[in-house]
């Protein structure tokens, strides 16, 4: 039995009680064997994190792998012109430039405190994304885009509904429960209006029978509603409610233009809410009522969606801007940073349907941690974590670089911000031969 001791960090455990102190983290396996204030125990590995954070990791909810390389290759621009633009350059991947692509985001997200994600590809080439993934030692949800209503975009980006359906499944069968559990599927239809009725229904026949998740998009552009209105003849959730496609199991990012009906939807059947701050005012698209869903009891995740959509993978960066949308629209305060923190981690885990075996450091539950510095610079003066909020200082202050060691799965993947999973460098030198072919046609 592999065992690491982690000593003498200050815990923010995000468990019920949110209880914090000083003290020890044992991981025997992949899972929290103990949290206490004083372990003594053997271990083979010991870290030292005095005066440091120690905290479960952040999942990352809504995440495009597919779009690592498109960084600034859409901006000033809203919604579906961006669009138009990202379609394009998917258009072009070979298996290669798509694992190159998966590469240089997870390793962003990694070092940025990241130990799950929420993923949706593009149509094809998906083994490439999970083969990265498998690689990179991160606990994801992960599946290809589906998209059988596309007539107006690339032809490389159009498929029918039976060979949708027939390569998910075929993904889920080679991926579901890999890399000893590490992977779970999640069908990704990519929106309403770019999928078939009929499909939408047999996915979530299909995901409640295999135990996998659906990931889709609701309510991103004001535009969609009369769109929805007009094709569907309902807006997005309660047209998701109508054919069914709702449940714990069911993952909608965005949801910013919903009415109180389409939140009452949400609180009733228990879908969960993927918020990424950062790309919806990049696009202009607006600012989700955060704070209104979780008076009513809606699980909200918080994501980065893919790179172009912000030109950053970074949570640190949305759990800022998740507090100061919500302080402009409402007044200061209207979203609590401890809130922001449990979105980042708790609700992440929850969305992923392991609400009781990630998101808090508690004996039992997996070993998906990291270990932040101080803060230094940026967080200074702080002179004790226990006397301090952590929490506002995590929200306001910290910045991805204090993120110093993470574990997923009970696996050192990075110490002292020394990627061990995968070579940095190799990430970047195969991410720029692989844009510069894009770039080549």
């Amino acid at each position: 039995m592999s065992s690491v001791l982690i000593q003498n960090g200050y815990l923010l455990t995000m468990n019920a009680q949110d209880e914090r102190f000083f003290g020890d983290v044992l991981i025997q396996d992949n899972r929290i064997a103990q949290v206490a204030p004083h372990i003594d125990q053997p271990a083979e590995k010991v870290i030292d994190a005095s005066g440091q954070l120690i905290l479960p990791g952040f999942v990352q909810s809504h995440i495009h792998l597919c779009q690592s390389l498109f960084r600034s290759q859409a901006d000033d621009v809203s919604l579906l012109p961006w669009l138009d633009t990202i379609t394009t350059w998917e258009s072009k991947y070979t298996p290669e430039m798509l694992y190159a692509s998966a590469r240089l985001g997870l390793a962003e997200m990694i070092k940025a405190g990241a130990t799950a994600v929420i993923d949706m590809g593009t149509l094809h080439y998906q083994d490439s994304v999970f083969q990265a993934i498998a690689e990179s030692g991160i606990r994801a949800q992960a599946g290809k885009a589906m998209m059988d209503l596309t007539e107006n975009l690339p032809p490389a980006l159009r498929e029918t509904t039976e060979q949708s359906l027939s390569e998910s499944m075929d993904l889920l069968q080679r991926w579901h429960g890999k890399a000893n559990g590490r992977i779970r599927y999640g069908f990704a239809p990519r929106w309403q209006l770019w999928n078939t009725e009929a499909l939408l229904k047999e996915i979530k026949q299909e995901a409640d029978c295999h135990g996998a998740g659906i990931h889709g998009h609701a309510g991103e552009a004001q535009s969609e509603v009369p769109l929805m209105l007009t094709q569907r003849g309902r807006r997005n959730l309660k047209y998701l409610e109508h054919i069914g496609v709702v449940g714990p199991n069911v993952q909608m990012a965005h949801c910013i233009w919903l009415d109180d009906d389409e939140l009452a939807v949400l609180e009733e059947t228990g879908t969960h809410v993927l918020h990424c701050p950062c790309c919806n005012t990049k696009l202009g698209s607006g600012i989700a009522r955060i704070p209104e869903m979780l008076a009513r009891g809606i699980n909200v995740a918080l994501g980065s969606d893919g790179a172009p959509s912000n030109n950053n993978l970074d949570m640190f960066i949305e759990m800022r801007l998740a507090s100061l949308v919500q302080s402009y629209r409402l007044g200061p305060g209207a979203l609590p940073a401890h809130k922001i923190v449990r979105m980042a981690t708790q609700g992440g885990a929850r969305a992923l349907g392991l609400g009781d075996q990630l998101g808090s450091l508690e004996a039992g539950k997996k070993a998906d941690l990291i270990i932040l510095d101080d803060g230094g610079l940026y967080a200074a003066p702080m002179v004790d974590f226990a006397q301090d909020d952590p929490f506002k200082r995590l929200v306001s202050c910290y910045q991805s670089a204090c993120v110093q060691t993470s574990l997923i799965d009970g696996r050192i993947v990075m110490e002292n911000r020394r990627l061990l999973s995968m070579d940095e460098e190799q990430v970047l030198e195969d991410a720029r031969k692989a844009w510069k072919a894009i770039l080549k046609g």
